[in-house]
């Protein structure tokens, strides 16, 4: 035994194989241990599994690089040239394997935070915020592992290491001129960092963009996806969401109201109009038992202007909405009603007749018709909304206080005789 270990020490090919198979069966094994431990915790965590899936094959590469650079490290029959270059070539798959397996638990522990915030529930605005957020900080991340581990392994080669005080004194016009010939690109990696963090967009939220309507698909570090209604992607520089105005309709809630429009004839009948409104709407689930009235907002030339204001849970369920009343009503216009029908007449007459005189109906006073903005609470409410403080004229006041002071004055019984 003895002279079998000798030979392999004196012929050295037999050594580097021999300390290769070490390296290879360490790393084997103390993989072996660490995924049974990890195996075993991941029946009862689940953070375990993705820890598994994540970092499994980053860290299996790792323990083998460091082996076998251990392995060269005590080569010593080796020749030194080759000895040195193995050494550096396994240095170098060492930082790139160690930035390959810090990538993947960064992203391990991003998807721990994300997992805590689910996007599939109605009430999500903070979990899409936090998942913008997250999205972005782990592009930055990989982007700067990528340059520290590129960054490192230059610096492992002497001819850049020896160059890197020059490189160093003239960072400064380097960066100027980088500055100018990427300003568009850098603009859009702020642009991108800006929207991450200050909230205007989220993944998810729906928009108006370019006179499209779609939702934010992805954000990057430089652009934003924006997932039309009709399945197009729009792609948009980030700069654009923090220079152009856009309509956000899921800033803070999702609720929106939509307007159905009809020009129909003088002869119509707005209140029973207004009770098949009514009606129509308790028939469906897309109203959210918010807002649904009917208000004539129009009356010249040849038409009646009559619009329909109805509310949903969001853009979607509204769009369907605003399509079903419009089929219902027409429905009942032709149906119920085809004098309301919009058309165009020419009448002559030189004597009206007692026929032609529209009749009035009488409108109870008891009941008044639909108002966005009075009639109601809610009404009242929505109102107050759009109304700022009134100012009382300065006459108004003045008369005022001589009021209340005439008053006070005959309160105490001090007031003067008449």
């Amino acid at each position: 035994m003895t002279e079998f270990i000798a030979g392999i020490t004196s012929t050295p090919w037999l050594q580097a194989l021999a300390y290769i198979a070490i390296a290879v069966v360490c790393a084997v094994v103390v993989t072996a241990l660490t995924a049974l431990v990890v195996r075993r915790i991941s029946r009862r965590k689940d953070w375990a599994k993705h820890l598994i899936r994540r970092a499994r094959v980053p860290f299996r590469v790792f323990l083998l690089v460091i082996a076998l650079w251990i392995a060269l490290q005590a080569m010593t029959a080796v020749d030194p040239w080759w000895r040195e270059f193995l050494s550096h070539s396994a240095l170098i798959a060492t930082i790139a394997s160690g930035a390959w397996l810090f990538c993947a638990l960064a992203i391990f522990l991003e998807d721990l935070g994300l997992e805590r915030y689910r996007t599939d529930v109605p009430d999500n605005r903070h979990a899409r915020r936090l998942r913008t957020q997250v999205l972005i900080i782990r592009r930055v991340t990989v982007v700067a592992a990528v340059l520290i581990g590129l960054g490192a392994i230059l610096l492992t080669f002497p001819g850049v290491s020896a160059a890197g005080a020059s490189l160093l004194a003239s960072a400064g016009l380097i960066s100027i001129v980088a500055g100018l010939a990427a300003q568009s690109t850098l603009a859009n990696v702020f642009a991108g960092m800006q929207l991450a963090f200050s909230d205007a967009i989220r993944v998810d939220d729906v928009v108006i963009v370019e006179t499209e309507w779609g939702r934010i698909e992805e954000i990057t570090l430089t652009y934003v996806v924006v997932h039309l209604w009709d399945d197009r992607r729009m792609v948009l520089p980030s700069t654009y969401f923090t220079n152009t105005p856009f309509q956000n309709w899921t800033r803070k809630n999702s609720e929106l109201m939509g307007s159905v429009d009809f020009d129909l004839d003088w002869r119509v009948d707005p209140d029973g109009m207004r009770d098949e409104l009514h009606r129509v709407m308790e028939l469906t689930d897309l109203w959210d038992h918010r807002v649904a009235i009917l208000q004539v907002t129009d009356a010249v030339g040849g038409f009646v202007h009559i619009r329909i204001l109805v509310t949903a849970v969001d853009a979607p369920t509204l769009f369907d909405l605003r399509c079903y009343v419009r089929e219902q009503l027409v429905r009942w216009i032709q149906q119920v009603s085809p004098l309301s029908v919009p058309r165009t007449r020419v009448e002559h007459s030189e004597t009206p007749l007692e026929s032609d005189v529209p009749r009035t109906r009488a409108v109870p006073t008891d009941t008044l018709p639909d108002a966005l903005f009075s009639g109601d609470a809610s009404a009242a409410l929505r109102g107050s909304q759009f109304t700022g403080p009134l100012e009382v004229p300065r006459e108004a006041r003045a008369a005022t206080r001589a009021t209340e002071a005439a008053g006070s004055a005959a309160d105490d019984g001090t007031a003067p005789p008449r």
